[in-house]
């Protein structure tokens, strides 16, 4: 791990334990820490040129969100993804994401509805443009204003941590031939669904979109290890083609 990061840059207006979270998580999303590989906090503190009380905190914040994996007297090591892993997060945002689709149809505001119809035109000319991280940002920004719709903060709490373990893989996700174009028509069913107040559609297109993310992902991470001669996720419990179609 020695050399792999650089100091962090202190930023005022941040408590110094998110810099360092923000740093660690970009490492990890970013294959610069990679699955299996142990946490030492004083290795990172050194590198960082920080105390070990920010990585400490750091560590266990990643942990929650599901970045890291403690083992009691051993330490931090960054967690490795499983097929399965995969299977049981989509089962849940799945869910999750029909239900904050369902109340959206219910709760959401003119000015909001409005904000997800000019998200979507952003969307669409990011896509256009191919600027990678412009359709992110927009992406992320969508689906976290559909959750504010649907006025539950436990909800938009818990698909927030979901979405973050599988952070890592959404540029590969995104990169797969056809996947922008069928999200930007997905979350146009979405806003339609809301924007019509039938919290019903609003349910079925939400879980559809989530049905076909976790489909593309795994055919996705599958191309990629193929096309790099690595391994992105485990194998065990893995579902195949066949199970997902």
């Amino acid at each position: 791990m020695q050399g792999k990061l650089s100091p962090v840059v202190v930023n005022s207006y941040q408590p110094l334990r998110e810099i360092v979270c923000e740093v660690l998580r970009d490492a990890i999303r970013g294959g610069i820490l990679k699955p299996g590989e142990w946490l030492k906090e004083t290795d990172l503190a050194d590198e960082l040129l920080v105390s070990r009380t920010p990585v400490r905190e750091a560590i266990r914040k990643l942990e929650q969100e599901g970045y890291v994996v403690t083992v009691p007297r051993r330490g931090a090591y960054v967690a490795s993804v499983s097929i399965r892993d995969i299977n049981e997060i989509f089962e849940i945002r799945a869910a999750l994401e029909a239900l904050a689709c369902e109340l959206a149809a219910e709760r959401i505001t003119d000015e909001e509805q409005e904000r997800l119809e000019r998200l979507l035109v952003a969307i669409g000319r990011a896509i256009e443009e191919r600027d990678m991280d412009r359709i992110v940002r927009t992406d992320i920004e969508f689906h976290e204003l559909l959750y504010q719709a649907a006025r539950n903060e436990r909800l938009l709490a818990i698909i927030g941590n979901l979405r973050e373990q599988l952070t890592r893989f959404r540029t590969i996700s995104m990169s797969y031939p056809g996947r922008l174009k069928a999200t930007l028509e997905e979350h146009r069913a979405i806003v339609d669904a809301i924007g019509s107040g039938d919290p019903r559609l609003a349910r079925k297109v939400g879980a559809k979109h989530m049905e076909n993310s976790e489909k593309t992902l795994l055919y996705a991470i599958e191309e990629q290890e193929k096309k790099t001669g690595t391994t992105l996720v485990k194998r065990k419990g893995k579902k195949t083609k066949e199970n997902v179609e």
